[in-house]
This record gives structure tokens, sequence and C-alpha cells, in this order.
């Protein structure tokens, strides 16, 4: 049977500075649901740490590659198959202010966007042309397990000079990207837009404007990704994986150590010196993100792969009504977004609808995304992007008429009404049915800047942690934070509700020391990953696994 199709709504899954904690969503039902604190399934080195499992979970989980997984795409009654290619390459790419060597899809960022409609079945090979190992994650789709692009859990690495084809059923429409799943790669140009159309769509648009932004340092006075995270983690290298999901430590040495000799090399050429220090420059704070906004310090911020010194110009005629899907790509930066002499109606979040809601501006957090319908006014005008407590910004250009270049002051709707989660609610048709947890997880993000300790629940990142759940439960998802930084929380393969009947979304900011509790139904078995979409952050230990039991 065909599932039902829906289009998502957008909402950032923030609570706004100074709310408090967000209610759970529902009632708790303590006497039903199967609370944990802990994990199933061995941890190298802290056996049976925090918490022991229920005595009624059995050691099997289902398999990424198991007939469960089959059966559950064949009921998604995958329809005509689309046919893609991508090569991962090291290039070099022009940004605008200057070129820059990186490595990218098919030579350009973000790489050219993959377009498809509900039902349809995706067939894509990705061919590796670079230096390490990597993987294709597809964010936010609901697929099956085993094309989820996590190496060592869901798939092998795709090593140097190999290929991997990517196969699976695009139900939900939604505005998606897709970006490796491989150490720091993210923060390169390994990235782009996946749209997946709705073919009972009921907004009614003229145009539609991708819009992706990024925060960029590689290639950079000798600067890398693996630099950064290596400096960040006080030396250590970034985490790999090899086949059975084990750290390789020989190939993240190897790697660090040549992105080490590149940065170095740069700096001897009269780039900039490769930094010694954590942190850069003064410390970024933002009211909005409750204190500090990020780790790392970028010499250039991008809209569509553009600097502000050469951005992308989009033509509409005035009295068009625009459809902007939004993404942001970023490693470490939330943007604030706002098209000048423009309100937005925001209409989705993370694919899903939302009961439309107008604004001035919108908050992203790493992986989120949101939909907005605006009527152009005759002119030009900037679609403007703060990285938020950064202190820089970027942009693109919305224009009806003419070609002369254009000194654009600092939009008022960037200062305006900034619209969060918490004052969106999802659409009727994409709301869970009320039903108390079977199930609640308590995953309280851990760690400091000055430690760089990230983990959940205490416990690094090991490929053998399981947190257990069954096909059919409804699973509540305890997000504490319990550090003095924001987090954007991403979940794999699910979507999940906030609370009091806040969006369908698959990525949520959580606050400093806040708490959020989302819902989700149990319907997609394999082994999901929980981490924090700040990529220094998840490679430095701040990941986990929801795994199906058999």
């Amino acid at each position: 049977m065909h599932e039902k199709t829906r289009r998502a709504v957008l909402g950032t899954g923030i609570a706004a500075a100074g709310s408090g904690l967000l209610p759970a969503c529902g009632s708790p039902a303590p006497h039903r649901a199967k609370d944990h604190d802990g994990m199933d399934g061995a941890r190298r080195g802290a056996p049976g740490r925090a918490g022991a499992p229920a005595s009624d979970v059995p050691p099997a989980y289902i398999s990424p590659h198991g007939p469960e997984v089959a059966e559950r795409e064949r009921k998604r009654d995958p329809g005509p198959v689309r046919r893609f290619r991508l090569t991962a390459t090291a290039t070099t790419l022009d940004i605008g202010a200057r070129k820059v060597t990186s490595w990218a899809f098919e030579d350009q960022v973000p790489g050219q966007e993959i377009r498809v409609t509900a039902g349809d079945t995706i067939a894509l090979t990705l061919a590796n042309n670079l230096p390490q190992s990597t993987t294709l994650h597809w964010h936010g789709i609901r697929l099956r397990n085993d094309m989820d692009g996590v190496p060592g859990v869901t798939q092998r690495p795709i090593k140097t000079g190999a290929a991997f084809d990517y196969r699976f059923t695009a139900l939900y429409p939604g505005t998606y990207w897709i970006h490796p799943h491989s150490g720091p790669q993210l923060d390169r140009g390994l990235y782009a837009p996946l749209i997946v159309e709705d073919p009972k769509e009921t907004l009614t648009y003229d145009k539609e404007w991708v819009v992706v932004l990024d925060d960029w340092l590689d290639g950079v006075g000798g600067r890398t990704p693996d630099t950064v995270l290596k400096q960040l983690n006080g030396g250590k290298a970034a985490h790999a994986m090899d086949d059975d999901g084990k750290g390789d430590a020989e190939e993240a040495a190897k790697g660090a150590k040549a992105a080490d000799k590149r940065a170095d090399k740069g700096a001897a050429k009269g780039g900039r010196a490769r930094p010694s220090a954590r942190h850069e420059a003064a410390p970024m704070e933002s009211a909005l993100l409750g204190g500090h906004a990020g780790d790392v310090t970028y010499p250039y911020y991008l809209v569509n792969g553009r600097s502000p010194e050469s951005p992308q110009v989009f033509r509409a005629k005035r009295g068009d009504r625009v459809r902007i899907r939004i993404i942001n790509a970023g490693g470490d930066t939330a943007f604030r977004v706002a098209l000048g002499g423009h309100r937005m109606t925001v209409t989705h979040t993370d694919g899903y609808p939302v009961v439309p809601a107008e604004t001035d501006a919108l908050l992203l957090g790493m992986g989120e995304r949101y939909d907005v319908l605006v009527t152009v006014k005759d002119g030009v005008f900037p679609f403007a992007v703060l990285a938020e407590g950064k202190g820089r910004s970027a942009l693109a250009v919305l224009r009806t008429r003419g070609k002369e270049p254009v000194r654009f002051p600092r939009p008022k709707e960037l200062d305006g009404t900034l619209l969060t989660a918490a004052g969106l609610k999802a659409a009727e048709e994409v709301r869970l049915a009320p039903k108390d947890p079977d199930r609640i997880i308590r995953l309280r993000l851990t760690g400091s800047m000055r430690r760089w300790d990230w983990a959940i629940n205490g416990r690094p990142y090991d490929s053998s942690q399981r947190y257990p759940v069954r096909s059919g439960e409804r699973v509540r998802l305890s997000f504490i934070n319990g550090t003095d930084m924001w987090h954007p929380v991403h979940l794999h393969g699910h979507t999940f509700a906030l609370p009091d009947g806040g969006p369908r979304k698959d990525t949520t900011i959580l606050l400093p020391h806040h708490k959020v509790n989302v819902d989700l139904d149990a319907d997609n078995p394999g082994l999901w990953m929980v981490h924090c979409h700040n990529v220094y952050h998840s490679e430095s230990g701040m990941m986990t696994i929801l795994g199906y039991q058999k």
C-alpha cells in the first residue's frame, strides 16, 4: 500500500531566548513509557555505565541490510526511476571574492540541484575521486536505512577511486539536501540541494528560488576543515571510520598530517598563517542563541556559492509570487535571513507544511530548511544573510529591472519581527495523532568549549552504542542541553513533532541549558544517527544511534 504523500512545513525549533523550557508534547505517561537514560549494547571502556537497558531488551538489532528494511521499502511502492551521477573531486572553485582549492561535486558549489517528484525512485551513483573515503547522506529524507550514508553503520566507506549506487524511494515531498557524513568533509564544497516536488501541490507561485547558505574557510590561507578540527580538538585528528565502524587512526593521522603541510605551505606563500589557538577571534556572542554563537571564524559567508563581492542575481517581475527554499549548509554558523523591502510568509520547515505565518526575518541553524512565499515589489532588493553572532554578512540580489550594481544598506527587516518554531504550528494534515509515549529516551548534550569534550549523556560517540526502540512505538526523545552553547540536533530517517502542536522537524535548535521533548512514530527500521549538526561538535563525539530491536 502506498503511504500518504505529505509536504512538510518550515519551523526552526528554537526556543526564543528567555522563554524558558519548552513543555513536553502531549501528556507524559510514566506509568506506560519505558524510560531510558542509558543505552543498550556494549561500550568499550565503560560497560553498563549510566543505566542498564530494560530487562526485556533483546541483544539483536535490525540490520540496515536486513529483510525488515527491504520490506519497509517495498511498502513504499517504488515509482519511476530517476537516474543521477555525481563525482566528488578536488577542484578549484570561484566563490566571487577569490578562487579556492576545495572538494566539490562536479566542480561546482553548491552541487547541481537534484529534483524529483514524490514517489520517484532515486538511483544515484557517487564516484569518489577524493584523496579520502567518503559517503553521501540524504539530509531529512525518510529513506531506507541502508542508503542513509553513515560509514561503518549503514554502509562501508566509498574508498578513493570507487563508486557506490544509492537507490531508494523519495516518498515525502519537501526541501532537503545532500552532504558527506565522513569527518568534517561537510565544511568543504560537498553539498547540493535536493527538492522533492509534491504532485498534489496546493501552493500557487510563479517562480522558485533555491537559496543555499554556507560558511567558508576551505583553501583560504592554507586552512582546511581537518586542520581546524585538529586545532579545536587540541591536536587530535578527525573522527574516521573503517568498514567496521571503528576509528581508522592511521588514515586520520595521514589526513591531518597532509593538511598541516598544506596549511604551512599556504602560510609560507604569503597566505594567512595557520593559527595556534583554538579561537582566532574575540568571543562570538548572540543573545538569540543564548550566548556563544560558534567556535570557528570564517573568512567568507556564501549564498549559492557566492560571496557578497559578486552575489547571485535572481530575476523576477513585479507582482510575481516567488517560493524561496532556504537551506543552511553551514558547518558552524546560524544564519538570520531577510528579504529587504518584503515580508515573508513561512509555509514549510524541514519539508513539512506549517500554518502560514508572516515574518520579517528567520533564523536557521545548521541543517535546517525553510520555505517562504513573497510577492515581489518593483526594484532591486537584497536577500540579506547575517552570520548570527559573528558580525559578518552575505547576500544575494532580487531584481526586477536594470543591471547597475547597487550598494545596499542593512535592511531593516533583519532587525524586525523574527519568527522561530515557537511561533509556528504544524499544518493539520501532518500533525501526529495524540498518543502517550511508549518509550522515553533522554539524550543530554554534554561537554564544553574549554575542554572540547562534546558527547551525549557523557559518552563520546562509539559505533557500538544503541538506544533501543521498537517498530510501532510512539517514542519521546527528551533533548536536554547541559552545555553553555547552542546545538542544532538532527535525527536521521524520521521527523519528529515539536511540543504543543509545533511543526514537524528533523533538525531543531536547542539553546544552552534548555530542554525540548519531541515525539516521533518509530516506523522506519534500522540504525539511525542522532547528532549535533555543528560538524565540529559531532566529529568530536556528539553523536549516538537509535537502534530498532528485532
